[in-house]
């Protein structure tokens, strides 16, 4: 009796499986792929050997930095009250990160601009106001 239970649990040659497949990202919860990831891995040939734990750990951290990156590119771009991410957006979004600008720093992204400055020395000298003028009146005589 258990042998049957057992054979339609899973599976033999032609017999259809009882529970659907889980993906390994939906069980760690991620939106990453660590199937792909895994396979990179192993094809990157950066050991001999890969464990089960890392696709799933380097997915997650790489859905973090995307989802960090799309926060601060999604508000920059409401600032400029567009809805739509260009690449100018996430060059805002990285150049005014600390974090990113530095995990980024040697990075050129395409159409992205730079970073709106003006130096110092390059704006008006402020005019004084009161007593300012009068003694540049005086000095003028």
């Amino acid at each position: 009796m258990e042998s049957t239970a057992a054979a339609t649990t899973k599976g033999g040659r032609g017999k259809p499986k009882a529970t659907k497949s889980v993906s390994r990202s939906h069980k760690a919860g991620l939106q990453f792929p660590v199937g792909r990831v895994a396979r990179f891995l192993k094809t990157g040939r950066y050991a001999q050997r890969v464990g089960s734990g890392s696709p799933v750990y380097l997915s997650a951290v790489l859905e973090y930095l995307a989802a960090e990156l799309l926060e601060l590119a999604g508000n920059a771009a409401r600032d400029n009250k567009k809805n739509r991410i260009v690449p100018r957006h996430i060059q805002l979004a990285v150049r005014n990160d600390e974090e990113l600008s530095k995990l980024l720093g040697s990075v050129t992204i395409a159409n992205g601009g730079v970073l709106p400055n003006i130096h110092q020395n390059l704006l008006p000298k402020k005019v004084g106001k009161g007593k300012g003028e009068i003694g540049s009146v005086s000095q003028e005589f």
